[in-house]
């Protein structure tokens, strides 16, 4: 397993470059300006609902996509990849992938689509991301800050049955209960924390994710409004 150059996320310092995918960018200020750039993170514990609402939103609202968790799978199955094999291994026990790898893939998935648009401006909905206090700081100082995060929020027993009919068919290797515990026990115990911080900086749309996914979208619509963020169609 390669070693991962850890970053203190308050400090700027660079981590170290590796050969095959290279990390964090070393930029003093973000990659991508705000005023541009629009980012908004969606979250909740698994199951909750992020990739259903998400398909709604980039149909209505003109964003772009970003599951952080696709990304990693993406990267995990591609030959030759340095860190296919650790990132395999950290999903499979429900941990979360070092921040340098997550935060580099979504900052060059940005940088591909505004290059296959020729646009310097966008609107990025990153799904499942940041899922720790490190990731969100490192995020906002080296890539962009974000305008807020919606937040599914949604009942365990519920979740737990969502993601056990969804391991039937899904093929996936954490569709699984064991799996499914550990990536709960994961999320109160790292990801809350995020959605607290920004929260006290009222950054945070909160969502009551049970029920119906119509109702749900309209609840999420309605939040994303008083925000001043509406609809391109």
């Amino acid at each position: 397993m390669p070693a991962i150059p850890q970053i203190d996320p308050t400090s700027g310092a660079a981590p170290e470059i590796q050969p095959d995918l290279p990390l964090a960018s070393s930029n003093v200020s973000p990659a991508f300006d705000p005023k541009k750039v629009t980012v908004i993170f969606i979250l909740g514990g698994p199951g909750s609902g992020k990739g259903t609402q998400s398909v709604h939103l980039v149909q209505d609202f003109g964003f772009k996509h970003l599951s952080a968790g696709d990304l990693l799978r993406e990267e995990q199955d591609r030959e030759g990849s340095q860190y296919g094999q650790m990132i395999k291994d950290y999903i499979k026990d429900g941990l979360i992938v070092p921040m340098e790898v997550t935060v580099k893939l979504l900052e060059n998935a940005m940088h591909a689509e505004l290059d296959k648009q020729k646009t310097h401006t966008a609107r990025f909905l990153i799904d499942g991301f940041p899922r720790k206090m490190d990731q969100a700081v490192f995020f906002e100082q080296t890539v962009c800050p974000s305008q807020c995060t919606i937040f599914l929020d949604c009942p365990e027993d519920v979740m737990e049955k969502r993601l056990l009919n969804r391991g039937k068919t899904s093929g996936r290797a954490d569709d699984n209960l064991e799996s499914i515990k550990k990536r709960f026990k994961t999320f109160v115990d790292t990801s809350m924390p995020v959605v607290n911080m920004f929260e006290k900086e009222d950054r945070v749309i909160k969502v009551e994710a049970t029920g119906d996914e119509v109702d749900i979208y309209g609840r999420l619509v309605k939040g994303l409004s008083e925000r001043d963020i509406h609809p391109t169609k």
